[in-house]
């Protein structure tokens, strides 16, 4: 699984570091609310607010240099949208890289 990073943010930064900081605590404050809704909404089935999660969590994903597992969410919001959870684990998988790396931060 690949590891996240600030590249994105650095290139849209252009070096500006009080940017990149604003951005991050963006990021490190709205990242474990966005994770706990979509934790209670996947508990309680409700697929397609789930899916709602899955797609505002998707962008914070890409901002951290997450390729591949950007396209894991993608596909993962789409199967939620047919009651299809079967990228569950690899998902939460990716969310638990995130919280880990945001801690270092």
């Amino acid at each position: 699984m690949e590891d996240p990073n600030l590249s994105y943010i650095n290139s849209m930064s252009d070096g500006d570091k009080i940017f990149e900081k604003k951005l991050i605590a963006i990021i490190k404050s709205e990242f474990p609310e966005e994770k706990q809704t979509y934790l209670n909404n996947i508990a309680a089935k409700n697929y397609k607010l789930t899916a709602e999660n899955v797609h505002k969590l998707k962008h914070k994903i890409s901002i951290l240099g997450l390729e591949n597992s950007y396209e894991i969410a993608v596909a993962f919001e789409n199967n939620l949208l047919i009651g299809d959870v079967t990228l569950q684990n690899e998902f939460e998988s990716i969310l638990t890289i995130i919280t880990n790396y945001l801690h270092k931060l």
